[in-house]
């Protein structure tokens, strides 16, 4: 995982609701346990025609989204069904950052342990970007603070194990060897076994 303290992107307006994992990520790309070449099949239905050529009206296939690190969705992003694959595709595609004015507690969930922020706003922000063909955003993940276009500076929620993870790119597991030592330590002071 990269470490993920500052992001300033132009954003990717994506205005579809309800948006589940497999829109997301179809369930025949989930053969695979590497994180690696998944991005290639972000919102692969919607993405591609039948013959697999580029559909040129969405909006992943329009140049001045190339290299964009957030992607704004309409409400509800992430339901469906639970699968890790989700945010694996769309951190390989590059995306860091999803915002939306809901987004699904499993998804959110599975984002933070890989390295993706996930932020919710209000309805009224959302529909404020959602109205901006492609805002440039600038997000601070220390102090939990996401700028928008007019400057203003709103606030988002994050638990403080997930946003140190974030910041010194870790994940659990990662945060457990780092640790190691107190939990060999703690081990051996312990007076009862399990």
């Amino acid at each position: 995982m990269n470490k993920l303290t500052k992001i300033k992107s132009k954003a990717v307006v994506l205005k579809s609701k309800d948006v589940d994992t497999d829109q997301i990520i179809p369930a025949r790309f989930l053969t695979t346990t590497s994180k690696k070449g998944l991005g290639k099949h972000l919102f692969h239905d919607w993405r591609y025609n039948e013959d697999g050529t580029d559909d040129p009206n969405f909006i992943l296939n329009k140049n001045d989204n190339e290299g964009s690190e957030i992607l704004i969705a309409g409400n509800n992003f992430g339901c469906g069904s639970s699968r890790e694959h989700a945010p694996w595709a769309l951190l390989d595609y590059g995306i860091k950052v999803v915002i939306s004015s809901k987004i699904a507690d499993i998804f959110k969930g599975n984002s933070l342990k890989n390295g993706l922020l996930p932020i919710v706003v209000t309805e009224d922000i959302l529909s404020m970007l959602m109205d901006i063909p492609r805002p440039y955003l600038s997000i601070c993940i220390e102090k939990s603070e996401l700028t928008l276009p007019n400057n203003e500076i709103f606030q988002y929620e994050i638990d403080e194990f997930s946003k140190y993870c974030l910041i010194e790119g870790i994940d659990q597991l990662g945060y457990l060897k780092r640790n190691i030592n107190l939990i060999e330590k703690f081990e051996e002071k312990r007076l009862w076994t399990p």
